[in-house]
């Protein structure tokens, strides 16, 4: 497995799945979310729709619509400052991590690009989110052939490469 930290635009990505940085009900929202929801198409919000929900440190899979990816796997990191997450916060973003890497296992997808989850508006610190997801995908050893750590901004691509 290799890892590669780029500079792009997600929605652009030909790999078998893009991760979402979603919110719990699962609606088109903001930033890297709303740009995955209006590049795949209404058929998204009507396949999250029936879905329904996604606890957060959680993860599920939809179809990629309109998007050059055949699968988008929607994470739901914790709000870092919401005061109900803040004892198993660290541990729910955690999980977000596996999750997303367990479902790209169990559904045969063999190139995944991950944006920085849970770092804009949900505002945990880029460098503990970056800390986070390379610690879950050096544990896949060669499960995955390879993973894209998509960043949007130069501020976050410079911390992903400050490892």
């Amino acid at each position: 497995m290799s890892i590669e930290i780029i500079k792009t635009d997600i929605t652009e990505m030909e790999v078998d799945a893009i991760v979402n940085a979603a919110n719990t009900s699962l609606l088109r929202g903001g930033g890297v979310c709303g740009a995955i929801f209006q590049k795949a198409g209404f058929e998204l919000d009507k396949e999250c729709n029936e879905i329904g929900h996604c606890d957060t440190g959680e993860a599920v899979i939809t179809r990629g619509y309109n998007l050059k990816a055949k699968y988008i796997i929607h994470a739901v990191a914790p709000v870092w400052n919401d005061y109900r997450n803040k004892e198993k916060r660290e541990e729910l973003f955690k999980n977000c991590y596996y999750n997303i890497f367990n479902i790209a296992i169990k559904n045969g997808i063999k190139t995944i690009a991950i944006p920085c989850v849970g770092t804009g508006i949900y505002g945990c610190p880029i460098e503990l989110g970056r800390d986070y997801a390379f610690e879950a995908a050096k544990k896949l050893g060669d499960k995955l052939d390879k993973i894209y750590f998509v960043c949007f901004g130069d501020r976050e691509f410079e911390i992903y490469n400050n490892l």
